[in-house]
């Protein structure tokens, strides 16, 4: 089992200029590889392997003083990166997806180096993070890692750098926790989400509550000269804006995940269309929502617990009644303004908490028959 640790660096000036340098020579070694493969290609209509790359790399930093300061284990990592990039286009290819070919990566477009642990980079007894040309690196271990570290990786975002860590837990299978607490969650933009139980998740709009501020340095952006260290200034203000509104709203994500996965041992969500509702006029909300974001999170943070998720179809989750079954729907209405209605059998619906009893319904009869299969 692989899990991730992410924590804050401090590098000190020198450090962080000589990061930044490194940064930008592993940018140039993804393009020249990436233009290299597409003049062959071009040129021969042949392709250019990964193993071919390497070699020529090898070659190169013998005479280019900026390759020889960089770690040849890294520099591959990054020649892979470019590689996994082709094989996932051609793969998109041939399944008739939308390709995408790999771009060139622009100034602050590439802000991440892996390492391989031990192999110009380690972490030190004392706390701080060792890197080959760098120096000893100050590290805010908020947090043990776990496991032994397999790789490192370097990351610049917004202005701050980030050490992550991959790690291997060994074969490390969380026990299942036995089901005696379970709910049906209904996601959505009225509350964040409402369980089976009554029970509801407040709704934050972390992105509409920071437009005002992100408006107002746009438009000192769109004052600037383009290219000029002002203009660069004013796109890094934008950068920490956005990056403090996604912080908030996974820190959000976090601290509910946390509440449900200790609450309960099972629990049901929709396996929702997010990329076609994000294409509706209510497109800007669900993209602050992050259901996905939500979801992922649920699901590794359950497995961690031991607790169960389930995504089941929310087709007619809404027009079924909880109670009879029957497929009606708010009678003679339709539209998120209707929020209650009433069946033919007497019961009244609140439109949310019917559609996650539906949904815990439809999970449970799904649990119980993926357990029949497995036993």
């Amino acid at each position: 089992m692989q899990k991730s640790f992410v924590y804050r660096l401090y590098p000190t000036r020198k450090q962080e200029a000589e990061m930044a340098q490194m940064l930008e020579t592993h940018r140039h070694i993804y393009n020249d590889a990436l233009a290299q493969r597409i003049d062959v290609w071009e040129a021969a209509r042949n392709t250019v392997s990964y193993n071919d790359q390497s070699a020529d790399f090898k070659i190169n930093r013998r005479y280019n003083g900026f390759l020889a300061r960089t770690n040849f284990s890294s520099a591959q990592r990054t020649l892979r990166r470019l590689d996994r990039a082709y094989q996932a286009f051609f793969r998109r290819v041939k399944a008739g997806e939308k390709a995408g070919f790999p771009r060139f990566k622009g100034r602050g477009r590439f802000d991440s180096i892996e390492f391989t642990h031990r192999d110009g980079c380690r972490m030190l007894d004392s706390g701080r993070a060792r890197f080959q040309y760098v120096g000893d690196v100050k590290v805010k271990l908020h947090r043990p890692y776990e496991g032994k570290v397999k790789t490192m990786r370097l990351k610049r975002k917004a202005g701050k750098w980030y050490l992550v860590l991959s790690c291997d837990l060994g074969d490390v299978v969380p026990v299942k926790r036995p089901i005696e607490r379970e709910v049906g969650i209904d996601l959505g933009l009225k509350t964040f989400g409402t369980f089976s139980d009554g029970g509801s998740m407040e709704r934050k709009r972390f992105f509409r509550d920071g437009q005002a501020k992100l408006r107002r340095l746009q438009r000192r952006v769109s004052r600037r000269k383009k290219g000029s260290k002002r203009w660069r200034k004013a796109c890094a203000a934008v950068a920490t804006h956005h990056f403090r509104i996604d912080n908030q709203r996974r820190d959000f994500h976090f601290q509910e995940v946390a509440k449900l996965v200790t609450a309960y041992d099972l629990i049901v969500v929709e396996d929702l269309n997010i990329k076609g509702l994000a294409r509706t006029r209510m497109a800007k909300s669900v993209v602050d929502a992050a259901w996905g974001q939500f979801i992922n999170i649920l699901e590794f943070k359950a497995e961690c617990a031991g607790a169960t998720v389930i995504k089941v179809n929310p087709a007619f989750t809404t027009q079924a009644c909880s109670s009879c079954g029957s497929i009606e729907g708010p009678k003679g209405q339709s539209g998120l303004a209707v929020r209650e209605w009433a069946c033919s059998c007497g019961v009244t619906h609140d439109r949310d908490v019917n559609a996650a009893k539906n949904i815990l319904r439809l999970g449970s009869s799904l649990h119980e028959r993926i357990g029949r299969i497995a036993a």
